[in-house]
């Protein structure tokens, strides 16, 4: 391997570690606050303008937090912000997208079979959309439709999965989940960067004046607070989703995505009740099941096999000698021993990814499970599907993994 692909890889790593360093730090301080917030009881001996207070404790010591529904009387001498961690986490974030999916449209934005774009049109629509959700999103929150929170989180729910439906649409699958993850992010941290610190920076103007601060604001920035704590869950799901087919590779993946966020929200329901002393409302546990077995039976559906098919399922027998498995050599070898080769001869490749070797018959019985994974019951792989791997070859190495067989940790239970 060259030196500058090795950097080039470290570079990667660094990045990426960065977003996921910054992200638990963002998410960490964002759910801290919200627990906080809701946990906050009333005192007699509560100073003026002081809403509530909580004892805390941690660290083997004792924390006594006091909130002020607008503001204290006077400016504090020490007041710590919080909002590097949302700016860190979005910045890092775009540097990610921007080195694997704007420096790699070819292989990962852009799939013909979807919407045949050159990597310009990809990337200015990757970008755009980005920046039209936000202001979308934002005069809407302004407008009369955003003075009721309820209708206003529906209408948001409304935009995300119309949203789900578009990126699916114009972007290869792995690359529309990352993006409405993207999009989602990009709405919270334009919450922290163009309302709540604006707002916040407003009150403490006011503070300094010895003006009193208006309560419009904490309410503003509340609103757009509690947006962003029930949007956080669905964004983590969506960011992970490129490692798992089973979500963006499958025909209802917009779909998946649409109850992931139904999802955030009933995971959230539970712990902002039980942070606000209202009880454990464990049906929500029950609905979120319930909607993640659904999410699973989506994944599948449209690849079951028909009931006249059943019968492929034989007798446990390795894959090797398992009927089909020649044929199924061919079609490998030929559409993925490219780039999953000792010495890969496609552009841009210069290491088997993930260590993943698909030159003999050995290495392909070796890695069955991923080739039915990732080629058979997705189309995960090849990447935009670069060597035009045809739905019956797609279909053919189903049949010979299936009558392969295998025990039930290695059949996953997907369509047998």
């Amino acid at each position: 391997m060259n030196d500058w692909v090795a950097i080039w890889e470290w570079v990667m790593i660094g990045v990426r570690w960065l977003h996921v360093v910054t992200a638990i730090a963002w998410i960490g301080s964002s759910f801290y606050f919200v627990a906080l917030d809701l946990g906050l009881k009333t005192a007699p001996d509560l100073p003026p303008g002081a809403h509530g207070e909580e004892w805390q404790v941690h660290g083997g010591g004792f924390y006594h937090i006091r909130k002020f529904l607008v503001a204290p009387e006077r400016m504090p001498e020490h007041l710590v912000w919080f909002k590097w961690e949302s700016y860190s986490t979005w910045l890092s974030g775009f540097a990610l997208l921007f080195l694997v999916y704007y420096l790699g449209a070819d292989l990962f934005l852009v799939d013909p079979e979807v919407m045949d774009l050159a990597p310009w049109q990809a990337i200015g629509i990757s970008v755009g959309s980005l920046a039209l959700g936000w202001v979308l999103y934002d005069l809407i929150c302004k407008s009369r439709f955003g003075d009721d929170n309820t209708r206003l989180m529906l209408g948001l729910y409304v935009i995300l999965v119309a949203m789900a439906w578009g990126y699916v649409h114009v972007f290869s699958g792995r690359a529309a989940m990352l993006h409405l993850g993207a999009f989602t992010a990009t709405i919270m941290t334009a919450n922290v960067f163009f309302i709540i610190m604006p707002n916040q920076r407003i009150v403490v103007a006011d503070l300094i004046a010895g003006r009193t601060p208006d309560p419009k604001y904490g309410r503003i920035a509340k609103q757009r607070s509690t947006h962003n704590n029930y949007l956080t869950l669905p964004v983590v799901f969506l960011m992970l989703s490129n490692h798992y087919p089973l979500v963006f590779a499958t025909e209802y993946n917009w779909i998946i995505a649409s109850l992931v966020f139904l999802m955030g929200v009933t995971i959230r329901h539970w712990f902002n009740s039980r942070h606000a002393g209202k009880g454990s409302p464990h049906w929500t546990w029950a609905a979120t099941a319930l909607l993640f077995l659904i999410c699973a039976w989506l994944s599948t559906m449209p690849l079951r096999q028909p009931p006249q098919e059943a019968a492929l399922q034989g007798p446990a027998v390795s894959y090797a000698a398992a009927g089909g498995f020649d044929e199924v050599v061919g079609i490998v070898q030929g559409r993925c021993s490219m780039c999953h080769a000792r010495e890969p001869v496609q552009e841009g490749i210069h290491a088997a990814p993930k260590g993943v070797l698909l030159e003999t018959p050995a290495d392909i019985a070796r890695e069955a499970q991923r080739i039915y994974l990732q080629a058979g019951v997705t189309h995960a792989m090849p990447p935009a599907n670069l060597s035009f791997m045809e739905q019956a070859e797609r279909d053919r190495i189903v049949k010979w993994f299936r009558g392969a067989g295998t025990s039930p940790g290695i059949n996953l239970g997907l369509g047998g």
